[in-house]
């Protein structure tokens, strides 16, 4: 929503809004011209010409309702994306994990071209756009001049379905998003008419079994027309190899059809930024992007926000906050992190809904099983109603059984205990990864404060 705030600002209009809470995010778009409200309120219709909303706001919302008394038009956040999309020719990013990464890489590959490209992130981007333009303070949007508009296509309620895109990604399908959909079949069919819908080239990685399943299921038919596979598989038509990982950056080399279309570096560690990158490489082309454009774009790619970002370092811990919530995103997010060779990985995961945790908790457990330590919190709700039995403890119960021996702690209760059992349990050259979508991410600002506490002395190997 911020992001669309963000476009209306530069498209001219008179833009207002409100949060339940004040942010950073609130600030930045006062600043560029927003009349920004802490808590809801009817009064703050006065003038309103139209109202846009997105799926977590509540029917019952007092903005909302006095809208509804008011006749004001009401516009869904999809309503709004689809109209600016159809401003511009569109590439619409999207898949179960990584394509915010993806669609701030394709961002940037599409900036390196000169056009002055429009882009939606659902992130705050940590590198700048050009001075003067929307976007020179962080920020996930930008209206420029060019033809293209890059946008994040969000499949969590289906409204993804709705975007007039020409060319569209598919970055992976995996079990989420099940309390809209109701069953697997039913989210992987949305992807599926994601694809066929798209009157363009179709970007579908190959390694991600099911994207690679979508793509089987439509190579030789009219619905497959289109279609450019990417990733390590020897069928992929971008074929990624000789991949290397020197702590925090990656390099690899990325065959095409036509030839070799040589070696790229990134700035950020891990496989699905290597697979992402691939991703955004081959939208980019398809836009008009050249190879050695999306080389350089990508050499100073500087990162989204809550993407394993470095939030500091205090007496030899590193700090790195991710917004990964799903199994595939902290699977990767943990490899990623043991990859690039900073020491012990420390996994603080916040379960983000009950309904998500009552789905995949044992799949989410698997997934931090991979780090060296693995402490688990309470679940963030985000709006839902508490479920009777699900807890935070079924991931950390899970982790256990994935990895017998793995030393896991569930630390429920207020934030202060769990700052506490850290202090106790991190020792220097400690990699702490805090992990979830919800208020997780103040952790690392709450462990770099100053404090009297200490975290422990480097201990020998084993040591308890």
């Amino acid at each position: 929503m911020s992001a669309l705030a963000g476009i209306l600002l530069a498209l001219g209009h008179h833009v207002s809004g409100s949060d339940q809470s004040s942010s950073g995010t609130l600030a930045r778009l006062e600043a560029e011209g927003a009349v920004v409200h802490v808590g809801h309120d009817a009064a703050h219709l006065a003038g309103a010409d139209a109202v846009t909303f997105s799926t977590a706001v509540k029917e019952a919302n007092p903005e909302l309702v006095e809208a509804r008394r008011a006749g004001v038009p009401i516009y869904t956040r999809a309503e709004l994306m689809q109209a600016v999309c159809r401003l511009k020719r569109t590439i619409a990013v999207s898949g179960t994990h990584g394509k915010t990464t993806t669609t701030a890489m394709l961002a940037a590959v599409m900036e390196a071209t000169g056009g002055g490209p429009s882009y939606v992130v659902g992130g705050d981007l940590a590198r700048p756009a050009s001075s003067g333009e929307l976007g020179a303070r962080e920020g996930g949007a930008r209206w420029g001049t060019g033809p293209w508009l890059v946008v994040e296509a969000d499949e969590s309620d289906g409204t993804f379905l709705e975007l007039p895109a020409e060319i569209v990604v598919v970055t992976s399908v995996a079990p989420d998003h099940l309390d809209y959909y109701g069953t697997e079949p039913r989210l992987r069919a949305a992807f599926s008419r994601f694809l066929t819908q798209a009157p363009g080239t179709k970007v579908v990685c190959a390694d991600d079994p099911g994207a690679a399943s979508l793509v089987r299921e439509l190579a030789g038919s009219r619905d497959g027309d289109g279609l450019l596979t990417y990733g390590t598989a020897p069928w992929a038509d971008l074929r990624v190899t000789g991949v290397r990982f020197e702590g925090t950056s990656a390099g690899f080399y990325l065959g095409a059809p036509g030839g070799s279309l040589g070696h790229f570096q990134l700035p950020v560690p891990g496989m699905h930024n290597v697979l992402d990158a691939a991703a955004a490489i081959g939208a980019g082309m398809a836009a008009g992007a050249t190879a050695d454009q999306a080389r350089w774009a990508l050499a100073t790619y500087r990162g989204v926000r809550r993407r394993f970002e470095l939030r500091g370092h205090r007496q030899g811990v590193t700090f790195v906050d991710d917004y990964a919530h799903n199994p595939g995103k902290v699977q990767a997010l943990v490899e990623a992190a043991r990859g690039a060779g900073l020491g012990r990985v420390v996994a603080v995961f916040q379960p983000h809904r009950y309904s998500r945790t009552q789905a995949l908790w044992r799949e989410l457990g698997e997934a931090l099983a991979g780090a060296d330590e693995v402490v688990v919190t309470d679940i963030y709700g985000a709006g839902e109603v508490p479920l009777d039995g699900v807890s935070g403890e079924m991931v950390a119960e899970a982790a256990r059984r994935a990895r017998p021996g793995l030393r896991v702690a569930y630390v429920p209760g207020e934030r202060s205990d769990l700052v506490r059992a850290l202090r106790r349990l991190l020792r220097p050259g400690d990699l702490c990864l805090s992990v979830g979508a919800g208020d997780i991410t103040t952790l690392a600002d709450e462990m770099l404060a100053p404090s009297e506490a200490s975290l422990p002395a480097d201990q020998e190997e084993g040591a308890p």
